[in-house]
């Protein structure tokens, strides 16, 4: 089973990156900063749970900026690591099924809390919004179940 979880985990980093590399363009694209809701949500859950992320001004402000980075990673890794559970029990599904569904997984993973604890509110969200979401989400979706069920794939 650890093989499994390491698979998984790998495959999601993997996923991870390339959600990145393309977020990242599309910023590079159309000259749009980076989202603060990651930061946003740390910061609400550390207050939440009693431990407030420390120091002021920017020092606290990177603080968070590199904990809702790491927060993304997280998610991205974990997904990965129960998919690839979900498959090992016998969940299986064509990969480009699969790989929708992990990147749905993963995109619920991250903007449930942010509509939870009211950092952004999807459903006032513009097309474009959702696009830069949903696009980079099914992209992460693809290559983790992708990597996840590679070596099902005999040659």
């Amino acid at each position: 089973m650890m093989r499994t979880v390491v698979r998984g985990s790998a495959a999601g980093a993997a996923g991870t990156t390339v959600l990145n590399a393309v977020t990242y363009a599309d910023m590079a694209w159309r000259g749009r900063p980076s989202s603060q809701a990651p930061a946003q949500v740390v910061d609400q859950i550390a207050q939440e749970a009693g431990h407030p992320v420390p120091g002021s001004g920017d020092t606290r402000d990177n603080r968070l900026s590199g904990l809702g980075a790491l927060s993304g990673i997280a998610v991205g890794c974990g997904t990965g690591a129960a998919v690839s559970l979900l498959r090992r029990v016998g969940i299986r599904m064509p990969w480009w099924l699969g790989g929708a569904v992990t990147g749905a997984l993963a995109m619920a993973a991250t903007d449930l809390p942010m509509a939870r604890l009211g950092v952004s509110d999807p459903t006032n969200w513009s097309a474009k919004d959702w696009a830069s979401d949903a696009v980079p989400h099914l992209l992460y979706g693809l290559v983790t179940y992708g990597i996840v069920t590679a070596s099902d794939r005999r040659f």
